[in-house]
């Protein structure tokens, strides 16, 4: 942790030293200069001080850390890049004209412009706002997104069939204080009159009691044929609680709750669900991750009564599981939903046109529908958010799936 508080420190010193450049550049004035220079300084020495001996235990002191370095540092980021790139682009202007130039004239490096300057300044204001609004609005702009998929051997009874997905609801994040704006969530949930309802993983940010105030919330989703749910890394307790006997008193707490509210939590198990004498499968294996996630999914044991020709649909919270295991199974899972990146509620999103999220990087299937093998994948954008407290331009996610026969 340390080192990278390290990284992020000097990566820190880069940005500041390039967004003084700016207001060096804008302003001869020294007060002017001044003042930025200690508002800067004491904003990094506090981030600092506070990374190094914040409780990580507590919500609000997390979420005020990260509000309080995204707001103050990729605004600057992206005036440092702009200058940065100025910068490039003089220093090869100059060694063109020392190198090829004909001339006798003694080459000088030509002198950064106010315009630039000023253009930096322009666009780092837009995360500025962007962000200000995902932190007080955004997080709680839930978005219903339909997806229509066809299958050839859907079973014809379920030619229509309408799912609604939820994930990563983190209800440990979530304000009480917010009730009302949560409710709205709930409710858009059951204005899509689901016949099934599927949650795929992390109910909570660390300890199971962080569902407790939103229990009797949770108990109002409603849907024909039930309500089924898996758990997410974050449900385990691994990032708060070090014994493995308080980890599986965990999850075995959040099974209580999710009983409590009427969701059925699926541990590498299947069910069936029938429309008269034709069923599909609905498949739950607990969290897979590449990396250091938990690996505790198991989908020989969580098949073992699925048949060869039957349409399933898998429940697998990291998305990382489809590419590593799901997609090579021998039992084909025909839809697999997921969720955990969240979209690292930052990123653009305007259909048509563009879909980016530096979480992409980390996660290539890291938002929508993806298709390989003759499988599809869904990954949810998430219905809460941890660690910085908004979404920008990542909306919280329903997700409304209708299948149907072709």
């Amino acid at each position: 942790m340390k080192s990278l508080i390290g990284i992020l420190f000097i990566s820190s010193i880069f940005i500041e030293f390039y967004s003084y450049q700016a207001i060096k550049t804008l302003t001869d004035k020294k007060w002017i200069r001044k003042t930025w220079i200690i508002i800067s300084l004491s904003a990094l020495l506090l981030i600092l001080i506070w990374s190094l001996n914040i409780d990580r235990n507590n919500k609000t002191q997390v979420q005020f850390l990260m509000a309080f370095f995204i707001i103050d540092y990729v605004p600057k980021l992206v005036l440092a890049l702009v200058l940065f790139i100025n910068d490039i682009i003089r220093l090869i202007t100059f060694l063109f004209k020392k190198i090829f130039s004909s001339s006798k004239e003694k080459a000088y490096f030509p002198a950064r412009r106010k315009a630039i300057s000023t253009l930096g300044i322009g666009l780092a204001s837009i995360p500025f706002l962007s962000i200000i609004e995902g932190i007080v609005w955004g997080k709680y702009d839930f978005t219903v997104r339909k997806v229509h998929l066809t299958f050839p051997n859907l079973p014809d009874k379920f030619d229509g069939y309408k799912i609604v997905q939820v994930s990563d609801m983190h209800l440990g994040s979530f304000d009480i204080n917010a009730y009302d704006k949560v409710a709205k969530g709930i409710q858009l949930i059951n204005d899509q009159n689901p016949d099934l309802f599927l949650f795929t993983g992390d109910s909570v940010n660390n300890l199971a009691k962080e569902m407790d105030p939103w229990l009797s919330l949770l108990q109002t989703i409603k849907a024909k044929d039930g309500k089924y749910s898996i758990l997410g890394n974050h449900d385990y307790g691994i990032y708060m609680l070090k014994s493995r006997k308080d980890q599986k008193a965990n999850t075995e707490n959040i099974h209580i709750r999710h009983q409590k509210i009427g969701w059925v939590l699926l541990n590498n198990e299947a069910v069936k669900i029938y429309k008269d004498d034709q069923y599909i499968n609905i498949i739950g294996v607990e969290n897979w991750g590449l990396g250091h996630f938990p690996k505790y999914a198991d989908l020989s044991k969580a098949t073992k009564d699925v048949k060869e020709g039957d349409f399933n649909i898998l429940m697998s919270h990291d998305p990382t599981h489809f590419d590593v295991k799901v997609k090579e199974f021998p039992k084909k899972m025909h839809l697999t939903l997921a969720g955990h990146t969240h979209g690292m509620q930052f990123g653009v999103e305007i259909p048509g046109i563009i879909k980016w999220s530096p979480i992409k990087y980390r996660y290539p299937k890291w938002a929508g529908l993806y298709q390989d093998k003759g499988r599809f994948l869904y990954v949810n954008r998430g219905f809460g958010y941890i660690g910085f407290p908004g979404r920008v331009g990542i909306w919280p996610e329903i997700t409304v799936i209708e299948l149907k026969k072709g």
